[in-house]
């Protein structure tokens, strides 16, 4: 039986469905002798997924630098605290490696940020944007698009907390955690589509979103 996938997901559905949680080990890093020993484990994994996170403002016109780099791997994801690593030479390896794929969304904003802390060359990054247009979806948001493609919803509530605080909650390591692996996950299902075909895509205007909303 083909996967059924939406050209557009109807966000009023996200809130009933079950939430998708990182299950691995997640190690905080805050020196460079840390961060080392992760890039060192990083670099030898197939694949990574990567995100951001910044401390939010509610002034106007003012923006935080990047506070956290998290990289996942299949098992560990790792939360590089930027706001006390900064670039380190070991984080600056991983940014400019060219032979692992750091899969993320919206890259663009997150490597416009993480410019902005320390000066590096973008290596191997693989946005997930790209590659939803390939087979029609125009969700763009990660949360959409994994409850489109795994009838899961990832938790936002920790998206605007403090991620300059001295310590940070199991919530929060939870959240960036989870956004990170889900990038990976996302990225190695939409290869096996693409690959096999094995697909339905459910195209609907926003009129036909409406009403299905209504009745839901």
């Amino acid at each position: 039986m083909k996967k059924i996938i939406w050209n557009k997901y109807d966000k009023t559905k996200i809130s009933g469905l079950p939430r998708v949680l990182f299950e691995g080990r997640v190690v905080v890093v805050l020196t460079e002798s840390e961060a080392q020993k992760a890039v060192d484990y990083l670099l030898a994994q197939p694949i990574m997924g990567v995100d951001t996170e910044t401390r939010p403002s509610f002034k106007k016109g003012h923006v935080n630098k990047v506070a956290l780099l998290q990289v996942s791997s299949h098992e560990v994801c790792f939360l590089f605290r930027l706001n006390q690593l900064g670039i380190s030479p070991s984080v600056k390896r991983l940014l400019e490696d060219t032979s692992v794929p750091k899969i993320g969304l919206s890259l663009r904003d997150d490597l416009h940020g993480l410019h902005a802390v320390g000066d590096f060359e973008s290596g191997y990054f693989i946005d997930l944007q790209d590659h939803v247009r390939e087979i029609g979806v125009e969700d763009l948001s990660l949360q959409k698009l994994y409850a489109n493609f795994f009838g899961q919803r990832i938790s936002k509530r920790e998206r605007l907390t403090n991620w300059e605080a001295d310590v940070l909650t199991d919530k929060q390591k939870g959240y960036a955690a989870t956004d990170a692996w889900t990038c990976i996950m996302l990225y190695e299902e939409l290869m096996r589509l693409e690959q096999t075909g094995d697909y339905e895509l459910i195209k609907v205007t926003e009129d036909v979103q409406e009403d299905l909303a209504t009745q839901g």
